[in-house]
């Protein structure tokens, strides 16, 4: 139940949501929370890691290429020359590289999505852990720095929906992010994700057919 999403706006990692979009997502689990007895949370993270180490690790890469080419092309630099264009270079590169969209740049594919999973369960989990182990449970993930998005089901309602189900919210999800339209397509998987609670836990008094 997971998927990779495209580059949202100009490929940084800002909220793309206005405020009236907060307010109608918040209003749409409000409702949805309202008409079933299980949960359904969201959560939308700019990034699921700082990835610190790579920024230090490719700006002393980036240095030493630096320092290296001087020394090439310039047999007849000093010792202490090239330590002085190695260390300027470094003072350059560390902040350049520890940009946002550059340090999102340089982590390789499979880690970021690696540590996405990782965080989207790891919250699954505090659900569990707030006290809440009897109540049936969807999240809707989103990680617009790793491109991840996933829908993570307790083991009840996971095997009570086909996988279909599930690969078609985060489908659409997905086209309405290609398309720019992820509030919109946000609100959709919402939307989605509710009338699974509703059909399969709804409130007492409730009709889960909307009747």
């Amino acid at each position: 139940m997971a998927g990779a999403l495209p580059e949202v706006g100009n490929g940084t990692v800002r909220s793309p949501f206005t405020p009236e979009e907060h307010r109608r997502i918040d209003a749409a689990i409000a409702t949805i929370e309202q008409s079933t007895t299980a949960d359904l949370d969201l959560m939308v993270t700019r990034a699921s890691d700082r990835y610190s180490l790579y920024p230090l690790l490719w700006a002393g890469f980036g240095a030493l290429l630096v320092a290296g080419l001087a020394a090439l092309f310039r047999p007849d630099l000093n010792g202490r020359t090239v330590i002085l264009i190695q260390s300027l270079a470094l003072l350059v590169l560390t902040p350049l590289c520890d940009w946002m969209p550059i340090r999102l740049w340089l982590v390789p594919k499979h880690v970021k999505h690696a540590h996405a999973r990782q965080l989207a369960h790891r919250e699954f989990d505090a659900h569990f852990a707030g006290g809440k182990a009897n109540r049936e449970h969807i999240l809707f993930f989103v990680s617009f720095g790793e491109h991840y998005v996933e829908i993570i089901a307790d083991h009840d309602t996971h095997a009570r929906v086909p996988k279909d189900v599930w690969n078609k919210v985060v489908g659409d999800f997905t086209a309405a992010v290609t398309v720019g339209h992820v509030a919109d397509g946000l609100l959709t998987a919402i939307e989605s994700c509710g009338a699974i609670l509703k059909a399969h836990y709804p409130r007492i008094g409730e009709d889960p057919h909307g009747r």
